[in-house]
């Protein structure tokens, strides 16, 4: 998992050098091209998510953000990818953006969630929602 998320790390400074320079349409000739996302990079990420869903329990339940302070901060930082996701929504709605980078928050969002159940045994530590339970 240290060696996905740092090409993850990596990948959002591309993504950042991406969302910066919304102007699709500029010349990749200039002193700086300008560096997009690409959907071999989102491709990527639904390869890791099937490779992660395939040793996990199945769900039964929606899933409380917790467990090991490792699944914990996997779920911290889904919820930031969901942020990021939605402005990057809003600045395609101008028509000013990447598709292909909005395309890789929603997968990276998806990603953290399964590394998180990872993270928490297979799922097997996941901390399952109990409706009612504080009544």
């Amino acid at each position: 998992m240290a060696d996905r998320l740092a090409m993850i790390q990596n990948d959002l400074f591309d993504l950042g050098a991406d969302l910066s320079r919304p102007d699709i349409g500029a010349d990749d000739q200039a002193d700086h091209p300008v560096l997009r996302i690409i959907d071999a990079q989102v491709a990527r990420l639904e390869t890791e998510i099937d490779d992660m869903n395939d040793d996990l329990q199945p769900l039964r339940s929606f899933i409380l953000p917790g467990g090991s302070a490792l699944a914990a901060h996997l779920h911290l930082s889904r919820t930031v990818a969901r942020r990021a996701e939605r402005c990057a929504t809003a600045l395609a709605a101008t028509g000013d953006a990447n598709p292909a980078a909005i395309r890789y928050l929603n997968r990276l969002s998806d990603w953290l969630f399964v590394a998180a159940r990872q993270a928490n045994g297979g799922g097997t530590e996941d901390i399952l929602w109990v409706p009612g339970a504080s009544r």
